[in-house]
C-alpha cells in the first residue's frame, strides 16, 4: 500500500538561517574576503586594497558565470593597470596635468613630474589597504563594512583629511556599494566618488553585446580625453562622437572611451543601463543614484583586451576639480559628508524586455 504525504514545509529555522557568508581567502597573494552564497553557490572576493572587486560568479542553470574580469595577482593589482573594478576617491578620472584650483588655493597631484608624465587618475582609494569594520550575515545577504582614512599628508597635492566608509552588499545575484566620505580636516576638501568596473557575461564576445544606456547627452573632449571648456563640454546624444545607446544596441567593434549624463531616473530614483548577451538572455542591469555614466571598451588593457566593457557609475565627469560649474557640488565641509550608492544585478532576459525595476535596498 503506498501512502501519500503533504509536502513538508521548511521550518522557520530553516528559512531564517544565515545562508550568505563571509570568509578570510588569500588569493593569489591578494589578502581577501569571500562573500558566499551557500543555496547557489554565487560568490564575489573583494580584496582588502581599495575594496576591489576580484571575481564575481552567479549561478544560470548549471553554471557559476563569471560576470566581471578583475585582477588576476598581487602584482597586476599592485599594477593598477586599467583601475579594474576600482572605487574612485576622491575624485573620478582624470585631473588635468595633475593641478587644480581650489577655494583660492593651487594646488599640484604630481610635484616634480615632468610635463610629459603628468598624467593621473582614478583618486587614491583604490591604492589603500582598508579594515573591515563590520560583517552582517543573514538570510538574504550579507554585508562588509571597509573603513580608511586620508591624513592631510597622505597624498601630495591633497592636504585633506577623509574618513572613508565603503559598506558592500551582496546577495544571490546582485552587488551593491555604497561609498561614504567624511571630512574629517579643518577646512573643506574637493571630493567626488565612482567605480570603475569590468562586466563580462561568461565567454559572450564583447563585439555581440547589446548596451544601453538613457542618457540625453555625452561629454565633449579632446584628444587627452579631457572635456572641452564651459557648454562646449556637453552635447546631446546623437550630435556627439559617442554612439547613442538610448535603445539597445549592438557595441560592435565601436572603440568608446567617453562620458553619458542626462540621464532620466526612473521612479525610484535610480539611473540604469544594461549590458545584454542576445544569445542567452543573460543581462546586467547597472544601477547608480545619480552621477554619470563613462564607457570603456577596454582596448588598451594589457591583458584581455575588449573581453569586458567597463560601465562605470561616477558622481563626476572627468577633471572636476578644474571645472567652475561644478565647485559647489565637490565641496566638502569640514564635518560632512557625502555618499554615492551604485550597484548591479544578473538576470536572465531572453525576451530582452526590460528587466523587473531593481531595489536599491542591498546597497
Amino acid at each position: 500500500m503506498i501512502v501519500a504525504s503533504a509536502p513538508v514545509a521548511p521550518s522557520v529555522a530553516s528559512r531564517n538561517r544565515n545562508t550568505f557568508h563571509m570568509r578570510k581567502v588569500l588569493r593569489s597573494g591578494m589578502e581577501a574576503i569571500e562573500l558566499h552564497d551557500e543555496r547557489s553557490g554565487a560568490f564575489a572576493v573583494f580584496a582588502h586594497r581599495g575594496a576591489t572587486l576580484l571575481d564575481w560568479r552567479v549561478r544560470d542553470g548549471s553554471e557559476l558565470v563569471a560576470l566581471t574580469d578583475g585582477y588576476l595577482s598581487a602584482e597586476e593589482l599592485a599594477s593598477q593597470n586599467g583601475v579594474r573594478n576600482g572605487i574612485l576617491a576622491p575624485f573620478p578620472n582624470r585631473i588635468a596635468g595633475g593641478r587644480y584650483r581650489f577655494e583660492g588655493r593651487d594646488h599640484d597631484l604630481l610635484p616634480g613630474v615632468p610635463a610629459a608624465d603628468r598624467l593621473i587618475y582614478h583618486g587614491f582609494l583604490r591604492t589603500m589597504d582598508l579594515k573591515v569594520a563590520n560583517v552582517q550575515e543573514t538570510s538574504t545577504g550579507v554585508s562588509v563594512l571597509f573603513t580608511g582614512v586620508i591624513a592631510a599628508d597622505s597624498f601630495p597635492g591633497y592636504p585633506f583629511a577623509l574618513k572613508f566608509n565603503v559598506r558592500v552588499s551582496f546577495a544571490a545575484r546582485s552587488i551593491g556599494l555604497t561609498v561614504t566620505a567624511t571630512n574629517i580636516g579643518e577646512r573643506a576638501a574637493p571630493y567626488a566618488a565612482g567605480w570603475h568596473p569590468y562586466f563580462r557575461l561568461g565567454d559572450a564576445p564583447l563585439d555581440s553585446m547589446e548596451l544601453t544606456i538613457p542618457a540625453t547627452r555625452c561629454i565633449v573632449t579632446d584628444a587627452k580625453l579631457l572635456p572641452l571648456d564651459d557648454e562646449a563640454a556637453y552635447a546631446p546624444v546623437g550630435e556627439a562622437a559617442l554612439p547613442d545607446f538610448r535603445q539597445p544596441r549592438r557595441i560592435g567593434d565601436a572603440v568608446i572611451d567617453g562620458c553619458y549624463g542626462g540621464a532620466r531616473p526612473e521612479a525610484d530614483g535610480l539611473i540604469r543601463s544594461h549590458l545584454r548577451d542576445p544569445a542567452t538572455g543573460r543581462q546586467l542591469t547597472i544601477w547608480q543614484r545619480g552621477g554619470l555614466t563613462h564607457v570603456f571598451t577596454g582596448d588598451t588593457l594589457a591583458r584581455d583586451p575588449r573581453r569586458s566593457i567597463a560601465i562605470e557609475p561616477v558622481e563626476a565627469m572627468t577633471d572636476v576639480f578644474n571645472r567652475p560649474e561644478c565647485a559647489r557640488d565637490i565641496r566638502l565641509p569640514p564635518g560632512a559628508t557625502s555618499s554615492f550608492s551604485c550597484g548591479v544585478e544578473f538576470d536572465v532576459n531572453a525576451a530582452g524586455t526590460p528587466p523587473n525595476p531593481f531595489s536599491a535596498t542591498t546597497a
